[in-house]
């Protein structure tokens, strides 16, 4: 079935962001080719603890925030930098000696350690011991849900999808109880959606063809404490967004969390760029935007 027409007006693009280095701060870029674990560079790195391999998170170190990953030479230089420290160009190895990683205490096999130097800087921000690791070339991990793909270090899925619509519908939620509005930073998503009718019409997008590129629904993304964390400080803020998703978001589905957004497998390679228009499947292939 093709794609439909937006009843509501053009759905776009506004904007594309990549994680390089899990739980570390974002790269917005006007365009990027998506393969199979979702858009270029994203989250091929973490880091974990230097011990066991189990990964470091936001959760618990919300500092992660505030460290500024960029990708040099085509993916063969990864510069850190964060406050109060100097920055670092790391030379990326694909190929190395492998340390045992997990993530939720679930092994997921081997990744590339990143060396001594990367270690220690990451040791060093973080206040912990840790080391820096990269994707292998032979990782292979699935995802769940309606539609799994394949994932890197993201969490479970290829892509975060969040539209304008649902922030603001959240914010003006939030204000009205006397709160600040949060960003959309703050959630992390891949892809911004503008033009959307109703706040949270991408639960029921089933189908997404942008630029030359396809995604498919997996799963309505549930949120932990991530999203109390001001993405520019590394400091805790809450209980904004949370307390509010808390209120009209929870999901008996999914253990009872609150949601915000959905998660999508990539099921045809291609460029997705700001700006592009999104023809969408949606929920029982109905015509036009739910709503």
């Amino acid at each position: 079935m093709a794609e439909s027409e937006p009843r509501g007006g053009a759905i776009t693009v506004s904007r594309l962001t990549c994680y390089p280095v899990k739980g570390c701060a974002g790269t917005d870029v006007a365009s990027a080719p998506a393969a199979e674990t979702g858009l270029e560079h994203d989250r091929l790195f973490m880091v974990v603890d230097a011990a066991d391999g189990s990964f470091r998170s936001q959760r618990t170190l919300p500092a992660m925030a505030a460290v500024r990953p960029e990708v040099t030479g085509g993916g063969a230089g990864l510069r850190l930098s964060a406050g109060g420290v100097e920055s670092l160009l790391v030379q990326v190895a694909p190929e190395g000696e492998r340390r045992a990683v997990s993530m939720f205490g679930k092994p997921l096999g081997e990744a590339v350690d990143q060396g001594e130097e990367a270690a220690a800087w990451f040791s060093e921000v973080l206040g912990a011991a840790s080391r820096l690791v990269r994707v292998a070339k032979d990782f292979d991990r699935d995802g769940w849900g309606e539609t799994p793909g394949k994932v890197a270090f993201a969490d479970a899925h290829a892509l975060l999808i969040a539209s304008t619509a649902s922030l603001d519908g959240l914010n003006a939620r939030i204000t009205a109880r006397g709160g600040r509005p949060v960003p959309m930073d703050r959630f992390r998503p891949n892809i911004v959606l503008d033009g959307c009718a109703e706040p949270h019409a991408e639960d029921e997008m089933r189908r997404l063809e942008i630029g030359s590129a396809v995604f498919a629904y997996a799963v309505r993304a549930t949120r932990c404490a991530v999203p109390m964390v001001d993405q520019a400080t590394g400091l805790r803020a809450g209980p904004e967004p949370i307390r509010t998703l808390a209120g009209y978001r929870r999901e008996p589905e999914y253990d009872n969390k609150v949601s915000f957004g959905m998660k999508a497998a990539v099921v045809r390679g291609g460029t997705v760029s700001v700006g592009d228009t999104a023809g969408i499947r949606w929920a029982g292939d109905r015509v036009g935007q739910p709503g």
